[in-house]
């Protein structure tokens, strides 16, 4: 017969046993999805970390230029050694053409000389180690053989010069790729950046940089009114001149105008508009000129910021006309929120 016995209910302090498991389990499950999700980074942040990425990307492209600049001189050195060496190597065959004419007339006169015949067969420089074989020949074959000897040696040395410059070459090539991979790699990172931020944010963000250009603008044009900022030069005043023609014109890396630049790009251009040839790099074109402390600085004057990876021209009234980074035009800015002030360089005189 079967039983009808009620079935056990659970205790009170089981239930509550439970409960309370039940509760631990909400709690670690609300806060492993906290940290699986963190907070958004603010909005000041962001345009920090993005600000230090293209001032990174900045340092790559200068380093990037420096390396351009040394490809186009070993390339030109390469050429012109090439050029040497094949002219060289006319001269000499004319010289043993010279041997040669002398050795077929002896020839057909009834025999070459057996010093003759010996450095005909034989390399030059070892030949004419032996003095007694030189003494066999008349004066005027010594003086030929002696110039083929000086020229094989000078061929030899520009032919190894040209293949280390070629290898310092294919050097440079790599460096080139490097410094390219990584600008372009900093300039990703900075784009990734900014997209996490809403398009409002972003908005924000360049209306900030508009209001900053703007009072650096204003700035810049009431230079005139202070005494004491005068042009440095009419080099610096042609330059400066010039580089306003260029405002609104694009960032762009490698570039040297007229229509995109890079920093020491525009600079250049510039320069080159005032008469002044300034070399292409940030890191050369401190040397351009007599480096200057920050309270000696006039308009026209290059100001080098943050480790010399990057370059302007200082437009009085504590204000930059530069060509700040990718995605931003050639614009005014305060000497303020350019980073690390290094030297000013007047150009010149």
């Amino acid at each position: 017969m079967a039983s009808h016995r009620r079935p056990k209910q659970p205790s009170r302090m089981r239930v509550t046993v439970l409960t309370a498991t039940a509760a631990a389990a909400v709690a670690l499950t609300a806060q492993s999805g906290a940290q699986a999700a963190p907070a958004k980074p603010k909005i000041d942040e962001v345009k920090s970390k993005v600000d230090k990425l293209h001032h990174e990307a900045e340092e790559a492209t200068e380093q990037y230029n420096l390396a351009e600049e040394r490809r186009g001189k070993l390339q030109k050195e390469i050429s012109n050694l090439q050029d040497k060496v094949a002219r060289g190597q006319q001269e000499l065959n004319t010289l043993r053409d010279q041997i040669g004419s002398v050795a077929s007339a002896q020839y057909r006169s009834g025999g070459i000389d057996p010093a003759l015949q010996l450095f005909l067969s034989a390399d030059p420089d070892t030949y004419l180690d032996k003095a007694s074989a030189i003494d066999q020949l008349s004066a005027q074959q010594a003086d030929v053989l002696t110039t083929i000897q000086a020229k094989q040696r000078s061929l030899a040395q520009q032919r190894a010069e040209a293949t280390t410059k070629l290898g310092d070459l294919e050097d440079v090539r790599k460096t080139l790729g490097e410094k390219k991979k990584k600008f372009q790699s900093k300039l990703a990172d900075a784009r990734k950046l900014l997209n996490t931020l809403t398009e409002a944010e972003r908005a924000k963000i360049r209306q900030k940089e508009q209001e900053q250009e703007q009072r650096a603008s204003r700035a810049a044009g009431e230079r005139v009114d202070l005494g004491n900022e005068a042009p440095a030069s009419g080099f610096g005043a042609a330059a400066l001149s010039a580089a306003a023609t260029r405002i609104g014109m694009p960032y762009a890396s490698g570039h040297e105008g007229p229509n995109s630049f890079d920093c020491s790009g525009l600079t250049q251009w510039a320069y080159g508009k005032a008469g002044i040839d300034l070399t292409r790099t940030t890191y050369t074109q401190q040397n351009d000129g007599t480096k200057i402390g920050r309270s000696q600085l006039k308009p026209g004057d290059l100001v080098f910021f943050n480790n010399l990876s990057h370059v302007g021209l200082y437009a009085g009234n504590n204000t930059v006309l530069h060509a700040p980074y990718s995605g931003v035009n050639v614009r005014y800015e305060s000497m303020n929120t350019l980073g690390s002030f290094q030297f000013g360089v007047r150009i010149g005189g």
